[in-house]
């Protein structure tokens, strides 16, 4: 029998403060909720996603350092938590020297890709794994996109949204054209809307003007509770399942299911 294949994908914004680890937090744990397997890869130095899932940093024993530079496989890497069917390789700050070690190497842009399809290496448990990446262009996010099937952008309801945004996808075509030609934008989502504001449903109107049915249908709303629930180690979904950003990332799991059904039947 053929293993499976995960789907995969990566969860960027070179710009910093635009909700991109609680979208990969929170969209994880929602599709956990309805029954897929799934891993986080923390790529980021940060270590937030790790923070945010519980995993202490006195327990990162094993990280997504020692992913990429070949020492461990996906299995040996991955630390389950308190959300059923989520797991989730930590980050460390050895991220932060993982560049200069790596860099002369001529498989330096696909260490993460190798490491999923390494035979039995326990990426097949899995039915997505989702990358978050550093609020950066760099090789680690040039090694996510390169392992990817598509990319998800968590867009801030800004007014610089679509300046960023531009740089964004040239980097996707970029690495399209010389890395990974199988690498889609899976869809962008507006984060932390505030419908009060008429800059916020400016920049809506804007995005989707520009971008059309790539922007998805559900937009995240700012809210206090999604903000509270990383300094408990808990996914906002299990922090207060009622409010409204978990209601959200709910609604923008079955987008994402949705999407990706249409992107294997087609």
């Amino acid at each position: 029998m053929v293993a499976r294949r995960p789907r995969i994908i990566t969860v960027a914004n070179q710009k910093g403060g635009v909700g991109k680890t609680t979208t990969a937090i929170n969209l994880a744990t929602a599709l956990a909720a309805i029954g897929e397997n799934v891993l986080i890869v923390d790529l980021d130095p940060q270590g937030n996603a790790s923070t945010g899932l519980g995993v202490e940093r006195s327990e990162r024993e094993i990280s997504s350092y020692d992913l990429l530079i070949g020492d461990v496989t996906i299995a040996q890497s991955a630390v389950k938590n308190a959300v059923p069917g989520l797991a989730v390789v930590p980050s460390t700050l050895d991220l932060l020297g993982v560049e200069m070690e790596i860099s002369a190497s001529p498989d330096r842009a696909l260490r993460l890709r190798k490491a999923i399809e390494a035979p039995n290496g326990g990426a097949e448990a899995y039915d997505y794994i989702l990358i978050d990446c550093p609020p950066s262009l760099n090789l680690l996010t040039l090694n996510s996109m390169a392992a990817a099937d598509s990319v998800l952008v968590p867009l801030q309801c800004e007014f610089f949204a679509l300046e960023g945004l531009s740089q964004l996808l040239h980097t996707v075509d970029q690495v399209r054209s010389s890395l990974n030609p199988r690498l889609t934008i899976q869809g962008i989502v507006m984060t932390m809307f505030d419908g009060r504001n008429n800059l916020a449903n400016q920049v809506v109107q804007d995005v989707r003007t520009h971008m059309g049915d790539k922007v998805y249908e559900t937009v995240i709303p700012r809210n206090v509770r999604v903000s509270e629930a990383p300094s408990y180690g808990k996914p906002a979904i299990l922090y207060d399942l009622k409010c409204s950003g978990s209601q959200a990332y709910l609604q923008l799991a079955s987008e994402v299911i949705r999407r990706e059904r249409l992107l294997r039947a087609a």
